[in-house]
């Protein structure tokens, strides 16, 4: 049997106490550049779907990737997850098409993680910004 390694994750076993509480144990995951990606039930979901976590936009936390058994780009945060293929395209409604800030903030401050109503993926580059666009409304 031939194995390749695709990725490394560290799980990182952390002793936590809040104000005085009775310390409990996390198992957290982080990505190869010590980025968060979660804890065993977010890592889990994510092996399932074959997704590489990665960070976007200097985050800190791990909120987009690629599966490599649909192929997909995908976004999430702990309210959502969504995957985006070629051929897809943004609607009125959709969460890739806001980001919920008002509209007069959106003035003074664009959101680019914003796409317009009416945008297609047509390479893989599309699919991963719409999966950005995703995670930016849904943080």
């Amino acid at each position: 049997m031939n194995t390749k390694v695709l990725k490394v994750f560290e799980c990182r076993q952390e002793e936590v106490n809040m104000d005085g509480d009775k310390p409990i144990i996390m198992h957290s995951f982080y990505n190869c550049s010590g980025k968060y990606i979660g804890d065993v039930e977010w890592m889990r979901k994510l092996i399932e779907k074959g997704i590489t976590p990665e960070i976007y936009n200097n985050n800190n936390v791990c909120s987009i990737g690629k599966s490599y058994k649909d192929g997909k780009w995908y976004g999430w945060s702990h309210r959502a997850m969504y995957g985006f293929q070629i051929g897809d395209r943004v609607k009125e409604g959709d969460c890739c098409a806001s980001s919920g800030w008002t509209d007069e903030y959106l003035k003074t401050h664009p959101d680019p993680f914003v796409l317009p109503v009416g945008f297609e993926a047509k390479t893989e580059d599309d699919c991963k910004r719409m999966a950005m666009a995703f995670a930016s409304s849904v943080s």
